[in-house]
């Protein structure tokens, strides 16, 4: 088929690519700097320059195009309000799909979004799902936590490094998912039928709290944490300051979010009706215990070759 990718240059979305590109389907992302996103174009994917505020680069981008994996969302360091790119932004996408007679779409929201409507990205993500169920689209809706990966700089590396790793709110169990897997989702609905204009949560194998997953981190890495947990309320000041500057607007929506990573429910479902609808094995998902165990082999592995370099370049200066 041929697909647009939106947000080809994420961590999600070049995996989309890539999981695309492997099942045979003819890639196009649409990305705001062709030159950073020149890996896209090296792994086979074509490349447009596009805009979602931008409504003459969305029409472009969709010509010729069967169907759009949205993966787009603002960046931390984008400047503004989140607002912007997730709802002004993802409308113009919608409503280009309908103006150029794209109707297939696969939706990346987040899981319980339509309970917590005071954080903006949760609020965003359910009324652009309620949006999507009222509109003439073909929408296939995939329903996240988190990914792992942002587990590497959280947790992984701190630990390691024997800095200190920084926690907040009530112990929240979070099913995290691999985005590799998370990509596998999101090619397979493109021939399933059954996952036409249907919402379903895309999780990892089980939830896991900040103290479980900074157990794994010392069991593999062989070091000690040191934890230390932020009180509520000094977040919440934290935003306070940060939403009075327009600069600081989308780091102070985003420290919202520790309402629900920090809230101590759940962000967890049954994957079973998931994996039938989709066609997929729960048994090749990846877990946590393995993503970190991986990581940690590497790095430690790394570590220890160049260790073994610098052992060598100084035994060259040896006068003996």
């Amino acid at each position: 088929m041929q697909v647009l990718v939106v947000g080809g240059t994420g961590t999600l979305g070049r995996q989309i690519a890539k999981r695309a590109l492997e099942e045979g389907h003819s890639v196009r992302c649409m990305v705001r700097s062709p030159r950073r996103a020149a890996f896209l174009q090296e792994w086979g994917c074509e490349l447009t320059r596009g805009d979602l505020l931008d409504l003459d680069s969305l029409a472009y981008a969709l010509e010729g195009q069967q169907v759009v994996i949205d993966a787009a969302s603002a960046r931390a360091s984008d400047p503004g309000s989140c607002y912007a790119v997730d709802w002004t932004g993802q409308q113009n996408l919608f409503h280009a799909m309908q103006k150029s007679g794209v109707k297939r779409l696969i939706f990346f929201s987040l899981l319980k979004a339509d309970q917590h409507p005071d954080v903006p990205l949760m609020e965003i993500k359910a009324c652009s799902e309620k949006w999507l169920m009222a509109s003439d689209l073909d929408y296939t809706i995939l329903r996240c936590a988190a990914f792992m990966q942002g587990l590497i700089s959280q947790f992984a590396i701190p630990v390691l490094e024997g800095q200190t790793v920084w926690v907040s709110g009530v112990p929240t169990p979070i099913a995290y998912m691999n985005t590799q897997d998370m990509a596998r989702f999101a090619v397979a609905a493109l021939g399933r039928s059954e996952t036409s204009r249907q919402a379903f949560p895309v999780l990892g194998s089980r939830a896991w709290t900040t103290g479980e997953i900074t157990q794994l981190c010392e069991k593999f890495s062989g070091k000690e944490a040191r934890i230390v947990r932020v009180p509520p309320v000094f977040l919440g000041m934290m935003r306070s300051v940060a939403s009075f500057f327009d600069a600081s607007v989308n780091v102070a929506e985003r420290l919202a979010f520790d309402r629900v990573t920090g809230g101590g429910e759940a962000l967890d479902a049954s994957m079973e009706e998931s994996y039938t609808a989709f066609g997929l094995d729960p048994a090749e998902t990846t877990s946590l215990e393995q993503y970190l165990k991986e990581y940690y082999e590497t790095i430690l592995k790394r570590l220890k070759d160049m260790e073994a370099d610098l052992d060598k370049d100084a035994k060259k200066k040896l006068p003996f």
